[in-house]
């Protein structure tokens, strides 16, 4: 595959993605981003957890619409998701324009 190839499948998935996000985005309230994966719930719960010295985040999100652009199947809809991660985890509450795309 050569380097146009590549940019040219990015650009695709990148606009197949904002397609998907601007149809599924009035129905949820949050956003959560990880450095894998991009979901869209409409509950987030966050625990952050301390012990000897390293911190980690755990992140359960219930009604959520997951991309990952690592798995084949990279949209899906799911009940419930478990975040569990030494990284930095993004959670934005949608204001009710913010979902007005």
């Amino acid at each position: 595959m050569s380097a146009d190839d590549l940019e040219q499948y990015e650009a695709e998935i990148e606009h197949q993605l904002f397609q998907e996000y601007r149809d599924v985005s009035p129905t949820f309230r949050y956003v959560v981003e990880t450095e894998r994966r991009f979901y869209l719930a409409n509950s987030v719960d966050q625990v952050v957890h301390t012990d000897g010295g390293r911190t980690w985040v755990e992140v359960e999100l219930r009604d959520a619409w997951v991309w990952d652009m690592y798995r084949q199947t990279k949209m899906r809809f799911v009940p419930s998701v478990r975040i569990v991660t030494f990284k930095d985890v993004n959670i934005e509450e949608l204001a009710k324009t913010d979902l007005d795309l």
